[in-house]
């Protein structure tokens, strides 16, 4: 496994700043909506079952913070993923989850 150095006060500080910004599991939803591609702000209220407003709040967060990017076309606007470790991270944090539930429910099961 490659060493690791540890970083400076700065660098944890954004680090931490982003792991907040992603802590929300609307903003996850949201991210989730995007792994197929680009989509509108009516085509993710749909998909997450949000309203409008508060979709529309997260996208401003999520943008603001460099995860998402987003382009106008006539009056509708558009998402997408801009930061490519998202998707890899969102597969590394959900497939730890995965196998740690997995354990839970095999160590609950009756016994036959």
């Amino acid at each position: 496994m490659a060493k690791h150095r540890p970083l400076n006060d700065e660098a944890l500080q954004l680090v931490a700043r982003r792991f907040s910004v992603l802590a929300e599991p609307m903003r996850l939803r949201l991210i989730q909506s995007l792994f197929e591609g680009e989509r509108n702000v009516s085509e993710l209220v749909e998909a997450t079952g949000g309203t409008q407003a508060n979709v529309s709040r997260h996208l401003q967060t999520l943008t603001a913070a460099h995860i998402l990017s987003r382009r106008k076309e006539g009056l509708q606007v558009f998402y997408r993923i801009a930061d490519p470790t998202i998707p890899k991270l969102c597969e590394l944090v959900c497939g730890s989850l995965e196998k740690s539930l997995a354990r839970q429910v095999g160590q609950l099961a009756p016994a036959r």
